[in-house]
């Protein structure tokens, strides 16, 4: 019971710091912040949808696959991390919460909270959703850091992206994507008892 109510207060952390990171410093820009959050980019482009309800909508589209390949408890802290990121992107999409305008000084501090908060998510052994749901199998089956298959996952939504709004727009996200995925495998690299996955722990124990 201790351990799922940390679980969950650590995930929603991840869930707020990762909605904060796109909503104050990256959308703004239509920087995509990964595959989920290209496409919900795009939505809100093309049909004026939300970026809150565009990104809880794309992200729910691959719960399918965290059901099957991460199990239910996964699958179910996907749903909740989801959420609260979604909530996050609404409760900070305020002219308030802008402190810059600077688009290289927004990337820099975007990309950073970005890649803690994903990692906050995924060393608890949920996914961010989108990209970070497959990239959390593979990462589960190789047992490897989920950082760069992160990363090539989501080149591909931001190639798409930027060739519909704007060129310019791939090679900021493409630098977003470094610097947040070193953040990502960094955290999960880092060996803190208070933010380990329980998939981690269960591997280690296996090989013992």
């Amino acid at each position: 019971m201790v351990n799922s109510f940390r679980t969950y207060i650590l995930i929603t952390c991840g869930g707020l710091i990762q909605g904060m990171a796109m909503a104050v410093f990256l959308f703004p820009h239509s920087i995509p912040s990964g595959g989920a959050g290209g496409l919900a980019v795009l939505l809100n482009y093309w049909l004026n949808i939300p970026l809150s309800f565009a990104l809880w909508l794309v992200n729910f589209s691959l719960l399918v696959a965290a059901i099957k390949w991460l199990g239910n408890a996964s699958a179910i802290g996907t749903m909740y991390g989801i959420t609260i990121t979604s909530l996050g992107v609404h409760l900070f999409s305020f002219p308030l919460y802008r402190p810059y305008e600077n688009v290289w000084i927004d990337l820099a501090f975007g990309s950073v909270l970005l890649g803690i908060g994903v990692g906050i998510l995924l060393r608890q052994g949920v996914s961010n959703g989108g990209m970070g749901v497959i990239a959390l199998i593979i990462a589960k089956i190789k047992e490897i850091p989920p950082g760069k298959p992160l990363f090539l996952l989501n080149g591909s939504i931001f190639v798409f992206t930027a060739s519909i709004i704007a060129w310019p727009i791939v090679i900021q996200a493409l630098l977003s994507q470094w610097v947040s995925t070193r953040m990502v495998d960094y955290l999960f690299k880092l060996d803190l008892y208070f933010v380990k996955a329980p998939f981690i722990s269960l591997r280690k124990s296996r090989k013992k």
